[in-house]
């Protein structure tokens, strides 16, 4: 079953972003503003979001939220995501 990040984005509705077949999510670049995800299908998630005190804090606020709504019952499908900053945007490639 997939499972989503239901992801408030700044000034617009918010997004799902998927759970499943992540093989990773790394700092972007600039580090300070843009974080990826990397599906095992090739695509890639990048979100902007607001400027973060240490590097690695949007990395893991996503892998832990990954990490609990994989823990949910299948039924709940989109986990609701606070994430460490505001996100502004998410563009998939």
């Amino acid at each position: 079953m997939d499972k989503f990040l239901d992801i408030p984005i700044t000034n617009e509705s918010n997004m799902l972003l998927s759970c499943t077949g992540v093989i990773s999510v790394t700092v972007g670049s600039p580090a300070a503003t843009k974080t990826v995800i990397t599906y095992n299908s090739g695509n890639t998630a990048t979100l902007t979001h607001d400027s973060v005190a240490t590097d690695n804090q949007m990395r893991d606020s996503i892998q832990d939220a990954m990490e609990e709504a994989l823990k949910t019952s299948w039924t709940d499908v989109a986990f609701a995501y606070v994430p460490a900053q505001a996100v502004s945007g998410i563009v998939i490639a």
